[in-house]
Order: structure tokens, then C-alpha cells, then sequence
């Protein structure tokens, strides 16, 4: 166990270096190479989901060969002039394999936009194969599982895993503990609202308070209204928000249903949304969204995100930290259902329900610093973000619970 934490450790100061010393890139583009039958053709390359940025870059002075990703969100303009600017000016479309594509074909064929400098360096419909190599791994995945005419985005299959998981898992904890599973469904109810409500509010409060005025019903509903009505599904949701509307929620199951005392129920709640926060991370990562800060090309962590959301800045290699927060959740999970299944902890209520606070809130703070700001920074002080500063408390809670919880020890047979 002692050589596991040394090498956390390890990893976290690596990180921490690679954190001070990330690369800028000052023209916005990362390097790659286009390997065009066997012949490597150096490329800077661009990737935006901005309208604005794209339209903008077709003009823009080129210094090397260019590689434009494409996506949903520029190619609404395919019948466009903007695509015939690109044209006009030496850009030509490219398939999903780097090979040539005409302007008729389907705008599910458009993957790419390849300028040359030089014209041996082009493309034609007589190259066979065409390779694109970069540094680092190049994340660009489908929205989701198509099912006829219904897409399963990856971000909900993520949640459903979430819940049901954590379902089946607290189901087996309640026989464990000879507890009848008619309180499971209330439980599973209460935590629903609460994580989905709770989140909502919470990333609105913190980070987009503008809402508020702006466009109120898209706070409570999966909708905006402005500046068109648009279902949006439940995006904008905050861990710390969640977090605060659980405890009220298990607080009012606790007292009102299963009759216990709080701290049992958080001791065994804190089990499944850890490994449910890891399932949330792999949603966000899906979604090329809650990215890192830039990395240099070289990193062993460095991922670029063609599909990133243009309010985190320019599209380049960057850490994942989705990836980070998901495997210390998944840790965390590991953790706490072993000390539950294999220790004497789960009679001392309250303790595992503190440490679930002090690690997962000690994992959110170490991340952040890592990750681009979720929005506008309302909380600040001393170089620490929203975020962090929102974690400090949780963390002091989990000490002050661990410390007391000796006072809320049970003998089995309470159980």
C-alpha cells in the first residue's frame, strides 16, 4: 500500500512540473505529419468549433502545410461561400481516410480541409494512403451509439451507467446489512433529483449566475429559451452543487424514511457516487469538455480535443483532466468499498462518509490545478480557483467528521 501512495505521488509531482513548464503555442496550431504514400509531409494543424474562428482562419496567412479539422459545428457553412473561400484560396476537402472528396458529395464525408504549400505535397486522387502522425493522441470521437433514428449520446450512456451501477451496488449493500430493500428505491429517487437539481443550481450559482436574468427556465429545464427555444438535454452541472443538495436529500430520507442516523446513510451513498463520478468524468471526456490547460506536444498526458468547446481558447494539446478525476474517483470507489467490505470502519458512522469527503475533495483541488476555469471566476484568492476554494470546506468537514465519528460508534447487531 506504501509503494502505491509513493507512486500517486510520483505522479502528481510530474504533473506539477509539467503544469509549470506547459508549452504556449503562439499561433494557435500544434504540428503533426501527414505520411502521403509513404512520404512525410510536415503540417500545422487547426481545429475550432467556433464559426467565427473558422470563417476568420480561411484568409489568414499560412506559414506550412495545413490540416483544418472539421465538425458539426463549421460544416453549416458547406453550402456556403465560407467553404468556397477555403477552396479558392488552395484548401481542398478531405474524407475521414485524408483522401479527396468532391463539394457534392455528403457533408458527413467532410473530415478535413488540406492546404499545401508546395503542390508535391498535395493530395490527388491517385494516393492510396494517407496517415496523419502527431506527438500526442488525437481525440475526436461520434457523438454517441446510433439506434435508428435516435442517437444514445455517449455523456447519457455515461449517467445511466452512473445510476444503474449504483444502484445494483446499493442494492447489495443494503442485504449486506440486512436492510430491506423497499427503502432502496426512495434512496435512489431522492439521490436523482438531488444530483441532477442540486448540480444545475449549483453550476448557475457559482459559474453562470447571469442565467438567472438572461434565460431563467433553461436553469431549471433541459431547454434554452434565448436567443431561440433549443433542447439542450442537462449541461452545466456542478459537482459542489450536487454534493450540498445531497445532504439535504439523504438528510430527509435518513430521518423521514429509512429512520437511521444520517452519517450511516452517507457512509454507504459515498461508495457509489464516487464510482458515479468517475462514469460523470468519462461523460465529460466524451464530450471534449472540463479539458486541461495546454501541454506541451511531447507529454505523455498531451491530447488534443477537435471538438472542444472554443470558451477554453485555442485547440490545442492539452492535459485530460476528465481522465485524471475519473481514475481518482475510481481509486476512491476501490477505497471505500474495501474498508466498508473488509474493516470494522462501517460501525464507526460517519468515518468513511469523512474520508469520501477529504480524498474526493483533495482530488477536485489538485486537478484544478490542471484544468481550464469552468466559466466566469467569481471566487478567488491566493491563485486558487471557484473550484478550489469550494473544495477547501468539504475537505475540513471530512477531518471534522472523521475526528468525531468515534462518537457514533454501533455494534453489529444495530446494523
Amino acid at each position: 500500500m506504501n509503494h502505491l501512495f509513493f507512486r500517486i505521488f510520483l505522479f502528481v509531482c510530474a504533473l506539477m512540473v509539467q503544469n509549470f513548464s506547459s508549452q504556449n503555442y503562439p499561433d494557435g496550431l500544434s504540428d503533426g505529419t501527414l505520411e502521403i504514400d509513404g512520404k512525410a509531409v510536415p503540417v500545422k494543424i487547426f481545429a475550432t468549433t467556433s464559426p467565427q474562428d473558422f470563417v476568420d482562419f480561411s484568409t489568414k496567412p499560412l506559414q506550412g502545410n495545413t490540416l483544418v479539422f472539421l465538425n458539426d459545428y463549421v460544416n453549416e457553412y458547406a453550402n456556403t461561400n465560407v467553404f468556397n473561400n477555403y477552396r479558392d484560396n488552395g484548401f481542398q476537402l478531405l474524407n475521414a481516410d485524408f483522401l479527396p472528396v468532391s463539394s457534392g458529395e455528403s457533408v458527413e464525408q467532410f473530415k478535413y480541409f488540406y492546404k499545401p504549400l508546395q503542390p508535391e505535397n498535395g493530395i490527388t486522387t491517385a494516393v492510396q494512403k494517407v496517415a496523419l502522425k502527431t506527438p500526442f493522441f488525437i481525440w475526436n470521437p461520434s457523438k454517441g451509439i446510433s439506434l435508428g433514428g435516435f442517437t444514445l449520446h455517449f455523456y447519457s450512456l455515461m449517467f445511466v451507467l452512473a445510476f444503474g451501477l449504483g444502484y445494483l451496488i446499493m442494492a447489495h449493500i443494503f442485504k449486506i446489512d440486512n436492510v430491506h430493500q423497499k427503502f432502496l428505491d426512495p434512496l435512489f429517487t431522492w439521490t436523482l433529483v438531488g444530483t441532477i437539481l442540486g448540480a444545475r443550481l449549483g453550476h448557475v450559482v457559482f459559474y453562470q449566475p447571469e442565467l438567472f436574468k438572461q434565460d431563467f427556465w433553461s436553469v431549471f429545464l433541459p431547454i434554452q429559451t434565448v436567443p431561440e427555444f433549443k433542447f439542450t438535454g442537462f449541461s452545466g452541472l456542478a459537482s459542489h452543487g450536487a454534493t450540498i443538495a445531497l445532504i439535504f436529500t439523504t438528510l430527509y430520507y435518513s430521518f423521514k424514511i429509512i429512520k437511521k442516523n444520517p452519517f450511516w446513510v452517507y457512509d454507504r451513498i459515498g461508495i457509489v457516487v464516487a464510482l458515479g463520478g468517475a462514469f460523470v468524468r468519462l461523460g465529460n471526456f466524451f464530450n471534449s469538455e472540463i479539458i486541461g490547460k495546454p501541454v506541451a506536444a511531447d507529454s505523455p498526458f498531451a491530447i488534443l480535443f477537435p471538438q472542444m468547446s472554443s470558451e477554453y481558447g485555442i485547440t490545442v494539446p492539452r492535459y485530460p483532466t476528465q481522465l485524471f478525476e475519473a481514475a481518482g474517483y475510481f481509486l476512491l470507489f476501490v477505497l471505500l468499498w474495501s474498508l466498508y467490505r473488509y474493516t470494522r470502519r462501517k460501525y464507526q458512522q460517519g468515518w468513511l462518509f469523512g474520508l469520501f469527503f477529504v480524498v474526493l475533495w483533495s482530488i477536485r483541488l489538485v486537478v484544478e490545478f490542471f484544468k481550464e476555469p469552468q466559466g466566469d471566476e467569481f471566487i478567488s484568492f491566493a491563485g486558487l480557483n471557484t473550484g478550489q476554494i469550494l473544495s477547501i470546506p468539504f475537505i475540513i468537514a471530512g477531518l471534522v467528521i472523521m475526528f468525531y465519528s468515534k462518537r457514533f460508534q454501533i455494534a453489529e447487531k444495530e446494523q
